[in-house]
Parts: C-alpha cells; structure tokens; sequence
C-alpha cells in the first residue's frame, strides 16, 4: 500500500487546472491587444472588430452544453486534452486571417473549442475534490484565468511589438498543444484509476467528495431536463450579470482606456492587466469565505454571501468609474468592479457541481452558456450603445443594473437542492 506523500497528489491535479485556466484566458485576451494592428490591416471598423469579439462568445456559450454532457460520458481526460488541441489550432490560424469574414469564422471555432474547458474542470473537481475544498479549488482555477489574462496583456503587446501578431497568434497555439499532451498523459478520470495516488488519499477522496443521491435520476440527460430546473435558470441569469461586467475587461477596456487617455500600446497593457490581478484576488477571497462559511456548517450562506457582496462591489465599481477624470482613477474603480465580479464566481461554479453531482459537466455547462450570450452581448453592447449615445457611460449603467438585479437571484437559489428536484 502507497502511503500518504507530504503533497496531496489531486493538488497536481488543480495545478493543471489552474494552468488551463491560465492559458484559456492567455488565448482569449491577445485578440483585444492586437485590436489595432488587426484593424489596420484588415480595414475593420469597431463595430466590426465588435463582431469579431462577439462571435468568440457566441461559440463559446453554444457549445457550453454539449462539451458538459461529453465531459459527464467520456471522462475530462480525453476531453479536455483534446479540445484544447482543437482550439490550439484555431488559436493559430487567426493569425492567417486576411479579411472580416475570415476572422469571424476563425473567431467562432475558436470559441466553440474553448467551450468544454471550464464544464470539463468541474467534472473533474466533482470526482477529485471533497466538497469542504471545492470553493477554494475553484477560486484557484478562474484566478488563473485572471493571471493569464493579466499577464498577457503587456506580454502579447511586447510579442505583437517585436514579432507581429500573426507570429504571435502561432506561438500561443503551440503551447495549448504542450499543455493537451501532458494532460492526456499525467491526469485520470478518478483518484482509483491513478497509480500514484496513495490509497489513504483515494479513502480521503471518496469519503468526503459528494454522493451519489439515489433518490434523484441518474440516467443520461438532455437540455430539456436542464431547462425544467429552477436551479439552473437561477445560475444561467446571475451568470449572464456577471459576465456581462467582466468581459468589458477581456474585450473593450484594452482599447478604451487607451483610446480614451491617449496611452501607447504597454503603457495600456499595464493599466489594463491591474483590474484583472484584482480579479484573481475576488477569486482567492470568495473561495476562501465560501470554505469557511462552509466549514461553520451552512451550507447556503457558503454560496449566497459571497457572490451577493461581489455584485455588490461590481455595482459600485462600475458606477463609480464614470466620474473619474484620471486613468489611475478610472482603473482603480474597475478594479473594484472586477474583483467584486470574480467574487461571484467560485460560488457560481461550486454551485453547479452542488446540484448537478454527476452531472455537474452539463449542468456548469449550461450555466456557462447563458453567461457567454452576456458576454456576446458586452462586445456588441460597448461600441454601438457608444455609438448611438456618443457616451461610455449607458454602458456601465446597464452593467450596474444587472449587477444588483443579479443579488436577488442568488438569494432564491437552494444550493443543497438536486437539478432534478428544483
């Protein structure tokens, strides 16, 4: 019998998660930063660019559901390794696009591969983490999707700036390929199956992950049996909010902030990466609260309080930077909007794993969905409400609304209720 290491071996497994997320998020913010050169030698106006931005997010939410439901059938080792092989290549010919179409097409796929990441952890967490770890383990996760869109914003600016961001599209698709590789070959669907986990971690594993209710259906599911759920149409409209508010950060706030206060290219991708560093905070900070509140024994609160104080935050944020004549000024409230909007993530997503169990692929899936039709509508949303109001601030009004909207979903949420019984 192994014996139990100083390292608990399903740390590994978060520590390819966490690297995941990290470049899913490295991947997705360089088209923001090579907005310019792009527009330039394409001729793309914004609401083009708008376009190219959004058919990201239209691929990503359609497909966000059936990825689910492949991660809950074939295991998040075939999966994951191979839709990030998928949108690796994707990844690399944006850089062969010659003109709008082209790039809209490419966009689109690229959207559609990345769709199974996230729904792909959760069924991962679900099989390998014990429910008093999940909310920290998921605040991990999307922290490193906050880094990797953080550190990429300066870094792809200097690769873009010394190679060209064609070049720069195709190096980005080589390491998503490393990443495949070494996941197909180290990770394994449970703890049981791995041989170097120690059977005291795998008794550890078992015993306190969630179980199986045998009181509710475990057969194969369909959207239908999704969209009959309370639950889930509760978790699709707060993540619709959410994403709403941090998408402005992946996609807009890049070129806004240095079209708006005349910036050079680096100095943008500084300014731009601190609201996402905050970002990675909100997420360590609500996994953290959701663990403790759990671990006091209530259950609900672990969800509901942390995400309801990070709309909250976000709300405030967005309605404070409207009044900032600085650029200093205008980061520092968006990046309280940003963090307050990561807040409501490790509560959204150990949501989804609470009432979907085996299921839980689908169920994130699903939830993950509705959030990328907000963020489809933020990339469309900024350039032509600026448009027809000559003025940035209907958008972050919108934004705020939605965000306080969103409190009051959560608290008619029921995190110990089965997908299938409310």
């Amino acid at each position: 019998m192994k014996t139990q290491g100083y390292f608990p071996k399903r740390y590994f497994m978060v520590l390819g998660t966490f690297l995941l997320a990290l470049l899913l998020y490295v991947d997705r913010v360089c088209i923001s930063v090579a907005k310019e050169p792009i527009s330039e030698m394409l001729a793309l106006s914004d609401k083009q660019m708008g376009w190219v931005l959004a058919a990201f997010s239209l691929g990503y939410a359609l497909f966000q559901t059936p990825s689910g439901m492949l991660s809950d059938t074939l295991g998040p080792r075939k999966v994951l390794s191979a839709i990030v092989a998928i949108w690796s290549v994707f990844t690399a010919l944006t850089g062969a696009a010659f003109n709008f179409i082209s790039l809209l097409v490419v966009r689109f796929l690229f959207g559609a591969g990345e769709a199974g990441a996230f729904p792909g952890m959760s069924r991962a967490i679900y099989t390998w983490i014990p429910l008093q770890e999940r909310g920290l383990v998921t605040g991990i996760n999307f922290s490193g999707s906050r880094l990797g869109a953080a550190f990429a914003l300066p870094v792809v600016a200097w690769m873009i700036d010394d190679f060209g961001w064609r070049f720069s599209f195709v190096i980005l698709g080589f390491v998503g390929v490393v990443w495949a590789v070494v996941w197909f070959l180290f990770f394994r669907d449970k703890p049981e199956q791995h041989p170097y986990v120690s059977e005291h971690e795998k008794e550890f594993i078992l015993s306190t992950r969630q179980q199986q209710d045998m009181n509710v259906k475990t057969e194969k599911i369909n959207m239908g049996d999704l969209l009959k759920s309370k639950n889930i149409w509760l978790a699709m409209g707060q993540y619709f909010c959410s994403n709403f508010t941090f998408f402005f950060a992946l996609t807009w706030l890049f070129p806004h902030v240095k079209t708006e206060y005349g910036l050079n290219t680096m100095e943008a991708g500084i300014y731009t990466a601190i609201p996402l560093i905050f970002g990675a905070f909100g997420n360590w900070t609500s996994g953290a609260l959701s663990d403790v509140i759990y671990k006091k024994g209530n259950w609900d609160r672990s969800r509901i309080l942390p995400a309801s104080i990070g709309f909250f935050l976000a709300a405030v944020g967005l309605i404070g930077s409207i009044y900032m004549d600085s650029v200093e000024g205008a980061i520092l409230f968006l990046s309280i909007a940003i963090f307050g909007a990561d807040m409501t993530l490790p509560s959204s997503w150990a949501f989804c794993v609470d009432i979907g169990k085996e299921h839980s692929g689908a169920v994130s899936g699903t939830m993950n969905m509705a959030g990328n039709i907000g963020a489809f509508l933020t990339a469309l949303a900024f350039p032509y409400l600026q448009s027809w109001t000559e003025s940035t601030t209907p958008f972050f009004v919108v934004g705020a609304l939605l965000n306080t909207i969103a409190i009051v979903i959560w608290y008619n949420m029921k995190p110990q209720r089965h997908f299938s019984t409310y």
